[in-house]
Order: structure tokens, then sequence, then C-alpha cells
């Protein structure tokens, strides 16, 4: 059976719906629940047998921290338009308010799941050797080393505060997790109000000692609690409390801003003293405290939400020890390209032999920052440019770019400031690439770039040759090792004017014109999206087989959304892999019966954007166009971002993303969620053999085709049936 086959025979039976339905607002998911709904598949991987336990523990972490993250930018920004009195109706039929109280009802469900997996895996951790403790468990031993950890590591970070007229209730940050306190003195029972702000620069969980294949960890809340005598000499407690807050973190800057950079920083000041819009606190809390702490954050009883167990479960990472390898997935490492070796390690004369498209984290993300760091040492290199959207605190890639222009290189930066909870980091790197020297732009104040474009210049006999990467993830080198990503390497003539008059945009607002072989968005990426899918209709209005596969992190646009429900009405057959947010319901008789979506969630998060046409011939198929891109189907991307659609030429690199990429991603079913036509994600089945494929296993057993040169096209065809 062919992966085509197999596609079509996966399509489930159609859902009918009214007319009005099909042509209404029904006929789109709301945006804010199908993010919880991907928050959900996460939480489901912690609660996967097949997931290794530490992995799991990672999984619920992450999880609670994509809900903090959604509290504070989406969330936020609905309660704005509520608490102004917008009723503006989405797309999908629902005013701000309907949203938020919706939100609110599966987002404590969800909280709560949280806890219920995180007491079943805290008994797995114990019989596995790993115990957190109370303080009612703690020997004398423990209490002794607890003294002394206390007294030097603890006690000169901590800031007990009062409560009264004298001591006013202090600012909690976003994030900030304090113990509220109901004391009395033992002498005169007088009684005390005070908080006692827990330090984030501090470990949550206290390594204690321990004997051989042990680890037993405590809580800092209770070594606070255990040692509250020392912080407040003559008291009692009478009554506690632990809350955390969530904060407005969305950026607003000014339109007429003079210096971006400066007025970034003034904004990040205003983000940490954003609005509370959450609050999570200890269930069966003193209700004076509670009604203190609610009252000096402005809180109302819906934006507080009570918590029997863990509060702050997102600091769970802490747990997961680097000592028990034996309880975390198998250690991988990514390899180096055959083509690569083969060129001992020359960058150049590897992308010279051929274009190369490297598969990130399987083929090391070390490959695109030796392509600048031999860039940067080259006598024959003359410019450099780069987009810098996200990258890591101590970023080799900026490293290398301050290397070539304090050797003397043509060096241009162009750092995003608007890069969502990285504009500080940005700003550091910004400095630094300007002291060494760099052109630093920062792109347009209304427009964020997320392209992600790097070109080197160099003189090759009389000739100057542009190397060209195109990428659809960032360049950090860190989350390269956990995020699915595609690297195109060329030096192919056009895809290199094409990034040069991308960068002049960039650089000199001059809009680009000619470009031969990518779209860009705002411009025409969009556009070319919409004329790509029509092209895929008129082929079966004549016809021929009509097909798109379509890999992207989120699916939102409406118009983009609609053009493809015109296709499955045309018979047009449509297999989307978006890993997060799909507007776009499924399955649906006379609206989308030949549209089937899929999320795939695992060892590595799914980033890599690729759509595929069949161009008449349908999928797979060597006549397929064959686009990779950094920009997801949303509204933002396609309409407020600098973004990247590159069109594949090279018919290596067209087989390994049609052949090898997107048929492994279809044909995965170890960590597939089918989306139903009623919004629900469902697990794939597993096979009758028991034995499920999995897209990641295979990417990792299986190298890149073109990185492999031209011995890698002979297994193209080996490979896919190796799908079947």
């Amino acid at each position: 059976m062919t992966e085509a086959d197999f596609l079509t025979s996966a399509l489930p039976a159609p859902t009918a719906l009214p007319a009005a339905e099909i042509s209404g607002p029904h006929r789109f998911f709301n945006r804010e629940l199908s993010w919880l709904d991907f928050n959900w598949r996460v939480v489901d991987e912690a609660r996967n047998p097949r997931v290794p336990l530490l992995e799991r523990v990672r999984f619920l972490s992450i999880s609670a921290t994509n809900l903090d993250e959604f509290y504070t930018v989406r969330v936020a920004g609905l309660r704005e338009l509520s608490r102004a009195g917008n009723t503006l109706i989405a797309v999908d039929g629902l005013t701000p308010r309907e949203q938020l109280d919706l939100i609110d009802r599966d987002a404590r469900r969800l909280l709560q799941a949280q806890q219920t997996i995180w007491n079943k895996l805290k008994k797995e951790m114990e019989a596995a050797g790993i115990t957190l403790l109370t303080r009612a468990k703690l020997t004398r031993r423990d209490q002794a080393f607890l003294e002394s950890h206390f007294l030097n590591q603890v006690f000169p970070v901590l800031s007990p505060l009062a409560i009264d007229p004298a001591h006013p209730f202090p600012f909690i940050p976003n994030t900030g997790f304090c113990l509220a306190l109901q004391l009395e003195r033992t002498d005169d029972r007088r009684s005390l109000q005070a908080l006692l702000p827990i330090p984030q620069q501090l470990p949550r969980f206290i390594r204690l000692p321990a004997g051989a294949n042990e680890h037993r960890f405590l809580p800092l809340e209770e070594l606070l609690l255990l040692h509250l005598g020392s912080l407040f000499p003559g008291y009692r407690d009478c009554g506690h409390c632990a809350f955390r807050v969530l904060r407005d973190s969305d950026l607003e800057v000014e339109d007429e801003a003079e210096d971006l950079v400066r007025e970034f920083e003034v904004a990040l000041k205003r983000r940490r003293r954003g609005e509370v819009i959450r609050m999570t606190i200890t269930a069966g809390a003193p209700e004076e405290l509670r009604r203190v702490v609610m009252d000096e954050l402005g809180v109302t009883h819906d934006e507080v939400i009570e918590i029997r167990g863990l509060i702050g479960v997102a600091d769970l990472k802490e747990l997961v020890l680097d000592e028990r390898r034996d309880l975390q997935w198998p250690a991988f490492t990514p390899r180096v390209p055959e083509r690569v070796q083969d060129h001992e390690g020359d960058m150049f004369a590897a992308i010279r032999q051929k274009d190369m498209l490297l598969h990130h984290p399987y083929e090391t993300f070390d490959m695109v920052i030796r392509f600048l760091d031999q860039a940067a040492r080259d006598p024959n290199v003359l410019a450099i440019k780069q987009t810098l959207y996200r990258t890591s605190h101590d970023s080799p890639i900026v490293s290398a770019l301050c290397e070539a222009a304090e050797n003397g290189k043509s060096v241009t930066a162009l750092v995003e400031l608007k890069a969502r909870f990285d504009e500080a980091a940005n700003i550091r790197q910004s400095r630094r690439l300007e002291r060494a020297g760099a052109h630093v732009v920062y792109g347009f104040l209304h427009l964020k770039t997320h392209a992600k474009i790097s070109t080197v210049v160099r003189r090759e006999g009389d000739q100057l040759v542009t190397y060209t990467h195109y990428g659809t993830g960032n360049y950090h080198p860190i989350t390269a090792r956990i995020y699915t990503d595609l690297s195109l390497f060329t030096c192919d003539p056009a895809l290199g004017r094409d990034a040069t008059k991308v960068f002049n945009y960039l650089s000199g607002y001059a809009q680009p014109e000619g470009l031969e072989n990518i779209a860009i968005s705002p411009i025409d990426l969009k556009s070319r999206i919409l004329g790509l899918i029509a092209a895929e209709i008129d082929h079966v209005k004549k016809g021929r087989p009509g097909a798109i596969w379509a890999k992207m992190n989120a699916l939102t646009e409406p118009e983009v959304i609609d053009a493809l429900y015109a296709a499955s009405n045309a018979g047009v057959k449509i297999d989307l892999i978006v890993r997060g947010i799909c507007m776009l319901r499924p399955g649906i008789k006379g609206l989308s019966e030949n549209i089937r979506v899929k999320s795939i969630v695992g060892r590595f998060l799914e980033h890599s954007r690729i759509v595929c046409f069949g161009n008449g011939a349908g999928l797979p198929s060597k006549k397929a166009r064959v686009f990779i891109s950094s920009a997801d189907w949303m509204e933002r991307n396609l309409s407020r971002r600098v973004e990247t659609l590159i069109e594949i030429q090279n018919d290596t690199v067209k087989a390994q993303i049609v052949s090898q990429i997107m048929a492994a991603n279809l044909a995965d079913r170890a960590q597939s969620f089918v989306l139903q036509p009623d919004g629900a994600f469902e697990r794939e089945a597993p096979p009758e053999s028991g034995i499920a494929f999995s897209c990641h296993r295979f990417f990792m057993e299986n190298p890149s085709l073109s990185g492999r040169g031209s011995a890698g096209a002979a297994d193209v065809p080996r490979l896919a049936h190796g799908l079947d």
C-alpha cells in the first residue's frame, strides 16, 4: 500500500452539518480553545506510559509554562477588550467575554488534570528513588542539614515583609511566588500579617543528603515554613497559604518612537508592572489572608484559582535530573551530514556541490554555526547579512558575526526587537554587535521580521558568489536540539538575489521587485498560497488529480481556510499536519470532507513549515511544487510580519521533502492525534501489528537525502517504500 493509499483510506466518514453552519461562523473552531486543545495534547504525553518517566515530568512542566504564557498574552488581551466593553464578534462567532468564560472553564480543568497527573508521577518517581518530602517527613539528619543550608544559602536572600500602614503591600512580579502568613506574638498574642516572597533566583527544590541511587528533595516553601522562627522571632504561625501571580505581559510601543531600542527598554519595565490577570492560591487558605491578597493585587474571584497540590508546576523541570538518564529518552547525537564530512568540514565546498537541506535536530545545527564561523575567518568573504529573531544568551551566531565585523568584513544584522519574551536579550545582542562594528538595523515598527535568512558573499576568482541559508526556525542553537526545523543551504544565484532584495527591504524600505524563487509577506506570500490552492482546484476541474500536503504550527487565517474548504469541495485531497492551533474543521460533508488534519506531539517539537502541491499529478510526485517557509498560516504571519516562502528547485531536496519528511510525518501513528469534526483530537489507532510507526524514530535512524549528495537520490524509493 502506498502512502497516498494510506491517506485516502484513513479519511473518516464525513459529518453532516446544517447549511447555515457550513457557511456561518461555526465553520471555524475558536482560536483560543484550539490552543488549549494543543496544551491538552502536551498534558496527554505527561500521562503516556510509553514516554520515559522524567520526560513525562518535563511534559507536565512544559504544559504549565505554556499555560502561563497563554494567560499573560492571549487572555490578557481578551480581558482588556472585555473590560473596555468590546463586543466585537470573532470569526467563530464568540465575543471576548464569551471566549473568556470558555477559556476559564477549560483552563480550570487543565490545572486540575495537572495536579492529578503530578500525584501519579510523584508515586512513580518515589518507586524509582526520587522523593519529594514535606516538613513532617524530615529526619533529624535532614533538619541539621537544612539548618545550615537555610542560614548560608537562603536566609541572606530573603525579604520578610510585614503588611501594615507603615509597610505597604509590595510589588509581586510576573510569575512571582509568595507565602502569605497570619502570625501571632507568643507573649501578648498581637497579630501580624506578613508576606514572604520566594526568590526566583533560588532553586525551587532543595536536594537533601541521600544514599546511593536515591534522590531526596524538599520544596523551598517547606524550608521557609520550617524556619519561620528565624524570620519572625517571637511569633508563631496561625495560618498561611501560598500564591502565585501572572501579569499582563503584552508590550505596547509608541508609534512615533524616535529611538526604538530605548522605547523597548521602557516598555519592558512596563511589562513587569502589568496588571495581575490570574492568581493561583492554596486551597483552603485562611479567609482573611485570601481577602487581603486579593484586594491588594486587585483580582476578582473569577481570576483566582484554588490549587489543592503543587503551585508552580512549571518548576518541576528542576526534577528532570541529569544523573537519571535511565528515566529519560535514550541519548541521541545529531549527525554531521556525510557531504560536509566528504569535504573535510568545508561548508562552502559542500554547498557548491549541490543544494543541501538539513533536517534539525537530526542533522546538527552546528552546521549553521560552522557556515558563519567559516565565513568570519575566510579572507575571500566580503560581506555577511543575517536576520536574528531569537537566539541563545551566549550566542555563537552573534559571536561569529562579531568576529567577522572585527576582521573587517561588512556585516549587517537585522535584530528583531519585538520577539516576544526575548526583547531584552535581543537588545543586549544588538549592543554587542554594534560594539564589534556590525551595522545593526531593526526592520519595521509595525511589522515583525520573522524570516530566517543568512547570506555570505564570497569572492571566487573574478566572480562574487552568494551563499544563502534559508531556515524555518530560529538561529538558536539550544532550541535547535529539540525543535524540528529545516535549513536550506544554496549558492543558487536566483535565491541569492532574492535574499539580497529582502535584506534591502528590511534595511532601506525598498520594496523588492522581481523576486524569482520566493514570496514574502506582507507583500505576496498570502496571494501566492491562495493562487497555488486555486491551481489545484483548476487541475481537478480539468480531470487531473488535485492534492495538497502542508505542515505548520498553526492554521488560523480565515481566507486561507475558506480556500482550503473550496479546494476540498472541488475534490482536492488535503492532508494537514498542524502542531498547535487549527481553526479549520475537517471532515464536514459539503465543506471539508476531503481534508484530514493531524497533530504530532512527541520527543521533538514540530516546528518546520512545509507545503507541497500536486501540480496536476497528485502526491507524492516528481512534478510537485514544493516550498519551505518561516510562516504559519495565521493572520499575523501573512499580514503583519516579514516572512518567506521559498520554492525548492533541486530534485534531490524536493524528493527529500516529499518522499522522506512529509511522507514520514503523514505515516506517523506513534505520536499523532487526528482532529475530529467536533474539535476533539483522538490518538491515532495503532496498526494491527501493534507496532506504531514513529516519524521521530525514523528520522533519527535515516540521514537526510540531500546531505548525502548524489548518492542520496538513489535511496528515495527505498525510504518511501519503508513507510508503507
